[in-house]
């Protein structure tokens, strides 16, 4: 994701901003939803309902977490605050799974009756009009939170893009479940709750996707081979450094943290070692983000002249 070059007090103001614009969208659409699919009898129409509902929260937990997350290091955070954000956005995820898991079973409980004989309700017009106005305003709603999450580099305004659009896929089977029902007539109802289990679907599948790297990163995993790659690549084109190892990096939420180990020749002076660091360093903060947590240790290269035992990393101690 871009890393943006904003302070971080720009970065929660953007941040809210969307945010807050999509909580105004879906608690019209929650209300709406439920409206509609109550007067016009769709079960469909009652799960994109709850799916939004789902969509209103995910907006509250974004806006309390970003702001926890853009807290500066103090005494028991010295890493910062960053995976409050990974954490959010792994709630994202989890409400997903369990909308979908819902919606997938309410639907199949209809379906069901249907196969026991039961006549299904039918669908009213005004449960077909709220899909179509759903799919409308909350794609367009994706498109724009999905492009201002990128600019502000932040992976959990991102996740709600895509909750976002799994509501819009949701709505588009419940257009078509709707529509089915109404037109085709009273043995095609069923139409109606499988629409609601073929969303359900898409929505596990999209918390799936968001949920799993979320998980990776709490459980402290390494940055892809690409970045390590570079990683690497930096310090070996730096003159005067060379075999570098112990490399360990991992996401602290929105920001990177990168510990490795290098050689320079043993009699380089402590300024000279000093301002290779600091060069190393910066063209690594410009890959990674200004925020990025790096610590370089310089261990000295064995002269040609001197043996193990000479090596200045392992002479002994003196009284």
């Amino acid at each position: 994701m871009h890393k943006p070059s904003l302070t971080p007090a720009q970065r929660e103001r953007g941040i809210y901003r969307v945010t807050l614009l999509g909580s105004l969208v879906n608690l019209v659409l929650l209300v709406g939803k439920f409206a509609a699919g109550l007067l016009g009898h769709s079960a469909a129409m009652l799960a994109d309902a709850v799916h939004s509902l789902s969509d209103f929260i995910t907006d509250v937990v974004v806006l309390f977490f970003v702001r926890l997350s853009d807290k500066p290091c103090d005494e028991d955070h010295d890493f910062g605050h960053g995976k409050y954000e990974t954490l959010a956005t792994a709630i994202i995820g989890l409400m997903l799974g369990v909308v979908g898991l819902g919606i997938f079973y309410d639907g199949a409980q209809s379906v069901w009756r249907w196969l026991a004989g039961d006549v299904l309700p039918r669908p009213g017009s005004i449960a077909l009009y709220a899909a179509a106005a759903s799919i409308v305003l909350k794609e367009g709603l994706y498109h724009y939170t999905a492009a201002q999450a990128r600019s502000l580099g932040s992976k959990a305004m991102l996740a709600n893009a895509w909750h976002h659009r799994s509501d819009a896929l949701s709505s588009i089977g419940t257009l078509v479940g709707i529509g089915g029902a109404i037109v085709l007539g009273e043995s095609w109802r069923v139409l109606d709750p499988l629409a609601a289990i073929v969303v359900s679907i898409l929505i596990i599948r999209v918390a799936v996707q968001i949920f799993i790297p979320c998980m990776e990163e709490l459980l402290e995993k390494s940055l892809p081979r690409d970045d390590e790659d570079f990683i690497i690549r930096t310090i070996e084109e730096q003159p005067g450094a060379s075999e570098p190892h112990n490399l360990r990096t991992r996401h602290i939420g929105n920001y990177c943290a990168i510990d490795v180990h290098f050689r320079m020749d043993g009699r380089t002076s402590l300024y000279d070692a000093h301002l290779a660091t600091r060069e190393i360093e910066d063209r690594l903060r410009q890959r990674f983000g200004p925020r990025t947590f790096i610590n370089t240790h310089v261990e000295p290269l064995k002269h040609p002249t001197q043996t193990t035992a000479q090596q200045p990393s392992e002479a002994p101690n003196q009284a």
